[in-house]
């Protein structure tokens, strides 16, 4: 697959995994019980305020229909604990809710680090990750998270 396809086929499950976020973000505010108040911070948020809850989404496995047939795309986020060799451990999640998962990056990945070229051993603890593996392709862009 060229590089322009499988870009299109990473921006299409990047989408498919926004409009199940939506979905369920819709089904999930209809089962709740209507409050009398809303809270000022949220009242902007209207029915298309599935942005913030896209943001937390740790994990995701999407199957996507090609011309030949179908593809996984799977990706996941999170805080890097140790890259050692080929292997990328990722600490998924928030505070009390968290999921250790270790990847096996291949040697022709792209790596991005803060937005520049690099290999898998320049990546440190404490960076925040998302890695996007297709059945050809694999991405992982890391960066520094911001202090203060």
């Amino acid at each position: 697959m060229s590089i322009r396809k499988q870009f299109r086929l990473v921006a299409l499950s990047a989408a498919c995994v926004a409009v199940g976020a939506g979905i369920s973000a819709i089904a999930a505010a209809g089962a709740s019980t209507p409050s009398a108040t809303t809270h000022p911070r949220h009242a902007h948020r209207g029915r298309f305020g599935v942005g913030r809850e896209l943001r937390r989404a740790v994990h995701g496995d999407v199957l996507v229909a090609t011309r030949t047939g179908f593809v996984t795309v799977t990706f996941d986020r999170g805080i890097i604990q140790s890259v050692k060799g080929q292997q990328l451990t990722l600490t998924e999640g928030r505070k009390s809710t968290t999921k250790t998962v270790t990847l096996t990056i291949p040697a022709n990945a792209r790596i991005r680090e803060n937005g520049h070229k690099a290999a898998l051993s320049s990546l440190a603890a404490g960076q925040r990750a998302v890695v996007v593996q297709t059945p050809k392709r694999t991405v992982v862009r890391a960066r520094t998270a911001r202090h203060g």
